[in-house]
């Protein structure tokens, strides 16, 4: 890999700024690309970022191809060699160091040297008189002395001993052509467009992470949970092995149409409020509530966190009470009706009284959008580098991809989570747009034959190469249908299930002690929600699988494979109601094989492998044997599979680590 700043005129030009011969090759089919490099893929540092592509040309000179990628800001660009593969297809590698936006290019261009000394050979070969053609090679290696650089040595020893012996080897040496490769001349260079990348770091692909309300880190219903409740509750947190601690928004609450309990219209005295109505007396996104303590306490809370490998994410919500200070310093920010009254938040026939939203398109939306971004760096400043953002999808397109960018140049490290359960192709746009994760409609996805057909899409091209989910088995607003019956091996399943299906995944305070009591029947929603109460919880409940959590997330961060979700494939399970997958991780060095029971009572089934094949690439073998991963047993796969029992009251998912 080499950095040459002399590339960075030649990439920044277009094609139209050259002639004839500039225009000659063609590159396309390029891959990872999205929307034809409209928006960027996304990659983790670190790791190698492979670049396929079609090049080809008129003729049969040879061709040459490399790639070229920089951080955005940068004016040289690094290159790495690209080779071909078969039918005009050729494959490069790099591998970024940096965090932040990148780009990468691919140029070709005719080896004139490498064509000459191909043609050399084989008349060689043939016996053919070759003085002629010896002087031509001759000629060339004396144009390209003067751009050699550093390896002018090399041109120049080898001409002076065919100028000395007249030997045809030192000229058709493949230490000269390797030479000649980098410094010839280039006349007829042409380059692909530049496409976008995203480098981000590696939570933003894998991460476990656990929600809760610190105003519910009580013991007492009449005394509100600080930030110093929360940190005595991180050891807990820690040990069931979460890296990520997920607050809803931290800030003080409006009094105005404050929501009661169970989100009635009428707040009685005590009732905390939603935190959602963002904004008071005591100020608005940048303030924290009092009651939780001061932010001098959350730095510390961050700290904290930090020890127990916990990070911190928060939400932002975009929303103000009625009392933000917003209102009063800039009214053209919102929305008011005819008869001056403010326009508040509804979704027909919902109505939100207690919030108002800005208006994204008003005529300071300049001013409104830059205060909204000060918001996020204000908390990137207090060390939170992981953002959940509430409902984007009801947010201009154009805001979350000029303010991500925003951020991220000034603070590369941070993750944005898209909160937008809303239709798939608009949840697909805003991952697009620079979203790091996003929610999913795995909260829904209970079949066996939904969930394969859910996993087909999330892990197929282009998907893949910026779509990444994030399986929230529930939240404060959800409690699916399915977690209602309360059933233990219920619980365990659709935790199983989204900690191995995709690299990220979530849940709520209160799953690990199988909260299941809807707000009424054929409500999706909790009785007692958090949102709008304090809630303390006995965290030692009997019954509790904060064991069986730990558990998962113990081998999750042992096995690299289940840190990722693209590299995914599904095994045959000879039953409706066991699903069964094999994940394998970037650097193939880690295969995990999982069946997980999705309906109660015992199951006895054959999982196979079929023709898959495993190992790094190369070297790809069928499964030979599984170690399971909780008892530690090994056993060979035998006619492509293997036998399992699976009692879903005692353990509805079965781990195994896959070796060839």
């Amino acid at each position: 890999m080499t950095h040459d700043p002399r590339l960075t005129s030649a990439l920044d030009a277009t094609p139209l700024d050259s002639d004839v011969d500039g225009r000659r090759y063609v590159i396309e089919d390029v891959y990872p690309t999205v929307d034809a490099g409209r928006h960027p893929v996304k990659r983790i540092v670190g790791e190698p970022v492979d670049v396929w592509a079609d090049i080809f040309r008129d003729g049969h000179e040879v061709t040459a191809a490399a790639l070229r990628w920089r951080r955005e800001g940068e004016r040289g660009w690094w290159t790495a060699p690209m080779v071909p593969v078969e039918n005009d297809r050729w494959h490069g590698t790099f591998v970024p160091i940096e965090l932040g936006r990148h780009a990468f290019a691919i140029e070709a261009w005719t080896s004139a040297f490498g064509t000459w000394r191909r043609d050399t050979l084989a008349k060689q070969k043939a016996g053919l008189d070759i003085t002629l053609e010896l002087k031509e090679g001759r000629e060339l290696v004396a144009a390209a002395l003067p751009r050699a650089g550093d390896t002018a040595g090399r041109l120049q020893a080898a001409l002076n001993r065919f100028d000395t012996t007249a030997d045809a080897r030192p000229l058709l040496a493949e230490e000269l052509a390797a030479a000649m490769a980098a410094v010839e001349p280039r006349p007829d260079l042409t380059w692909s467009q530049a496409y976008p990348l995203m480098i981000e770091r590696a939570r933003a692909r894998a991460g476990a992470w656990y929600e809760l309300f610190p105003r519910s880190q009580t013991d007492d219903p009449g005394r509100h949970g600080t930030f110093d409740d929360v940190i005595a509750r991180l050891p807990d947190i820690a040990a069931m092995g979460f890296d990520v601690l997920y607050f809803p928004p931290i800030h003080p609450i409006g009094v105005t149409n404050r929501k009661g309990k169970n989100n009635s219209l009428k707040a009685e005295p005590g009732d905390p409020g939603s935190p959602y109505a963002i904004g008071g007396a005591e100020g608005g996104h940048d303030a924290v509530h009092p009651q939780l303590g001061t932010l001098a306490d959350f730095r510390r809370l961050v700290a904290a966190a930090r020890g127990h490998g916990l990070e911190i994410a928060l939400d932002f919500a975009t929303q103000c009470s009625p009392d933000h200070p917003w209102i009063r310093q800039h009214p053209q920010w919102f929305r008011w009706r005819p008869d001056g009254s403010m326009k508040y938040a509804e979704n027909p026939p919902k109505k939100y009284e207690d919030i108002t939203n800005p208006d994204f398109y008003c005529a300071d939306r300049v001013a409104l959008w830059e205060a909204l971004r000060n918001v996020v760096e204000f908390w990137a400043e207090q060390g939170v580098r992981i953002v959940r953002v509430d409902n984007p999808h009801t947010k201009p397109f154009p805001f979350w991809e000029w303010m991500i960018h925003e951020v991220q140049t000034r603070f590369p490290d941070v993750i944005f989570l898209s909160e937008a359960f809303t239709r798939p192709k608009v949840m697909k746009a805003l991952a697009k747009l620079g979203f790091s994760q996003s929610y999913t409609y795995f909260t829904w996805r209970t079949g066996k034959d939904e969930l394969s057909a859910y996993m087909a899409e999330l892990t197929r091209h282009p998907e893949r190469e910026y779509f990444r989910p994030n399986f929230f088995v529930n939240t404060p607003d959800i409690l699916p249908f399915h977690l209602q019956g309360g059933e233990r091996w219920m619980f365990m399943s659709r935790v199983a299930l989204a900690a191995t299906l995709a690299g990220s995944y979530g849940v709520f305070a209160g799953f690990e002690l199988l909260e299941h009591t809807p707000l009424a029947p054929g409500r999706e929603e909790y009785l007692d929600s958090d949102k709008y109460e304090i809630r303390p919880r006995d965290w030692n409940a009997p019954g509790n699988i904060k064991g069986y959590i730990a558990q998962l997330n113990a081998i999750r961060r042992a096995n690299p494979a289940l840190q990722q979700t693209a590299n995914f494939g599904f095994a045959q399970v000879d039953s409706p109601n066991v699903i069964g997958f094999v994940k394998e991780s970037v650097a193939h060095d880690n295969v995990v094989a999982v069946a997980v029971a999705l309906a109660p009572g015992p199951h006895d089934v054959w999982l196979h492998f079929g023709d898959m094949r495993i190992g790094p690439e190369g070297a790809r073998r069928p499964v030979r044997a599984v170690e399971n991963l909780v008892t530690g047993e090994w056993r060979l796969v035998e006619w492509g599979g293997v036998r399992l029992a699976i009692d879903p009251d005692r353990d509805p998912a079965v781990l195994m680590r896959c070796v060839a």
